[in-house]
């Protein structure tokens, strides 16, 4: 089930609805990316700057030399941390991203591959951005902690991609739910079937380490989290759909 969604869902990535959508997401990353970089940037020039001054002040004029070096390697590290935190960054901008694109991704592979099932309706933009935004920054927080592992053998880009793995599949599945269902009904679906769930997630997380080919992430998981919600809804023998006063189980 799992490689015939995804499939499904890199099959769809090419076709000519999604193209449009690529570009959008992809620029909006890359300028989120960009703005990120600058920032970055500017942050660890001005620190340089200020602990350059302070050293100046704390040992004089005497000791050009070794400030000239330890403003170098500050320099280094900085570019080295920009394109570092760029890569490990990219789950979180493309959790943001794909907030804004969810309902055009999700109609569109309903409406080729379920076109006998209701489409879902779609998500109010606030919901949407919400639901990115503490995605975004759970995974912000998740860097952080796995920043001091990554000295450890890798073991902080072990805990980056499976935290990176649930967080991805939970929001690009919800997001997927929530177009049937209210958000307590997604959310405890997910919660039932949170290995398959996870298993997707898994799949999420490999293509967002890809480079260049991340930009396409929100396309890929959402198609690939359409496909899965829709098993599990025929997999349960029972479906919802949104009507003006609630929801309707069929």
């Amino acid at each position: 089930m799992m490689i015939d969604a995804a499939v499904k869902a890199l099959v769809q990535m090419f076709s000519p609805p999604f193209r449009w959508v690529l570009l959008k997401s992809a620029g909006l990353a890359l300028g989120l990316i960009v703005l990120f970089a600058i920032a970055l940037d500017w942050l660890l020039v001005w620190l340089a700057t200020a602990g350059a001054n302070w050293a100046q002040s704390m040992f004089g004029v005497s000791a050009p030399a070794p400030i000239s070096i330890f403003i170098w390697i500050l320099s280094v590290a900085a570019g080295i941390g920009i394109i570092i935190g760029s890569v490990f960054l990219m789950p979180a901008v493309t959790a943001l991203v794909g907030s804004f694109f969810v309902d055009e991704i999700a109609l569109e592979v309903e409406r080729t591959y379920y076109p006998t099932q209701p489409v879902g309706t779609p998500l109010p933009l606030p919901r949407a951005l919400l639901e990115g935004a503490k995605t975004a920054l759970l995974t912000v927080l998740v860097y952080l902690i796995a920043v001091p592992f990554l000295l450890l053998a890798g073991a902080g880009a072990v805990i980056f991609f499976l935290a990176s793995a649930y967080l991805l599949g939970r929001e690009y599945f919800e997001l997927a739910a929530m177009r049937h269902a209210p958000v307590a009904q997604a959310k405890r679906l997910r919660q039932t079937h949170q290995s398959t769930v996870f298993l997707a997630g898994l799949l999420i997380a490999v293509f967002v380490s890809i480079p260049i080919v991340n930009l396409a992430t929100p396309l890929f998981a959402m198609a690939l989290m359409v496909h899965v919600h829709q098993r599990i809804r025929t997999k349960e023998g029972r479906g919802y759909s949104r009507a003006p006063s609630g929801i309707r189980l069929r």
